[in-house]
């Protein structure tokens, strides 16, 4: 077994024995609002990372990456992107619980 498939084994017990059943984590605010995936694939429509889709939008009213949404603008109290937010979203792990 080389370093690389070891290291890819060992990984995959880290995260609950089996890597190919894990759940996408998501993000949702506080009030229960869900906005997205935490996935890097551009062509989930729930993902974050999809340019096109609800939560990746950055016209999108419910997407954080719209500087003007609840979510995503600079200014509000409840953005992913205010450094000085009072009531950040969430990021829930499927199985880990909140």
């Amino acid at each position: 077994m080389n370093k690389t498939t070891a290291a890819l084994l060992a990984l995959a017990l880290m995260v609950g024995g089996n890597a190919l059943n894990a759940q996408t984590p998501y993000i949702v605010a506080r009030d229960g609002t869900y906005l997205g995936n935490l996935s890097a694939n551009r062509f989930d429509p729930n993902s974050v990372s999809n340019p096109w889709g609800q939560f990746g939008s950055p016209y999108s009213p419910t997407s954080i990456n719209n500087k003007f949404s609840p979510w995503g603008s600079p200014y509000s109290p409840v953005s992913v992107n205010n450094p000085f937010t009072t009531s950040a979203p969430v990021i829930v792990v499927p199985g880990y619980g909140r």
